[in-house]
């Protein structure tokens, strides 16, 4: 990724409480600030609302300039903050885990949209009041190839519609590039498994300051 690129960060809360949106709303803020103070172009695509205002269940972010892979690198992970519920004050905890994946852009030129059939699906979440009971996921395959890409995790048709694309965008190059099967799962098709340990980075505090860096 060292000439001018294009990529999808995806910030989730996967199946977390408010404060995991909370701390996706503050790590919406934290990247654009960085990717400004490093020299990139960073702006925000789509977001998905959570249950109260100010507060972001998941975010799409595009991440524009040169060289990119370094900033990505510092970002992709599991993000943890630590700190006191103001949603619930007399909840005991304070250990909150949010995921941050990143996708690469599909070139129109790369993918000819007529090669292209979209379908929608209702998404197989967990039961009871949590299952999606509308038609948002998408699933996208490519018609010569039969290569099919889903996703499912978002509330929002149109955001699943660009995971899906961009998912199956990856496929093509990894079939392309004659790499193994498993490297073809694309790791954030669900959001369900968030990775709680290794934090690439940990924040504290209602002011969301920056505790530790793996980079």
């Amino acid at each position: 990724m060292d000439n001018d690129t294009t990529s999808w960060m995806q910030i989730t809360s996967g199946q977390g409480p408010d404060e995991c949106c909370w701390v996706v709303a503050r790590l919406v803020e934290q990247v654009l600030k960085e990717a400004l103070d490093n020299g990139y172009r960073a702006r925000v695509l789509e977001t998905v609302a959570g249950s109260k205002y100010d507060l972001f269940k998941s975010a799409l972010i595009a991440i524009e300039g040169k060289g990119t892979s370094p900033f990505i690198r510092k970002w992709q992970g599991t993000v943890q903050w630590i700190g006191k519920s103001t949603f619930r004050p007399k909840h005991k905890r304070k250990n909150w885990f949010v995921g941050i994946a990143f996708h690469q852009l599909p070139k129109s030129t790369e993918i000819n949209s007529n090669d292209l059939k979209f379908d929608r699906m209702r998404s197989s979440g967990p039961g009871g009041q949590h299952a999606n009971k509308t038609e948002t996921a998408i699933r996208v395959t490519h018609v010569p190839t039969g290569l099919a890409a889903v996703a499912q995790e978002e509330r929002s048709q149109h955001l699943n519609r660009k995971l899906a694309l961009s998912r199956l965008y990856e496929r093509l190059n990894q079939e392309k590039k004659s790499t193994e099967m498993k490297q073809q799962k694309e790791r954030w098709s669900n959001h369900g498994s968030l990775e709680r340990g290794n934090p690439i980075r940990v924040y504290e505090g209602q002011r969301f300051k920056l505790k530790s860096s793996s980079f």
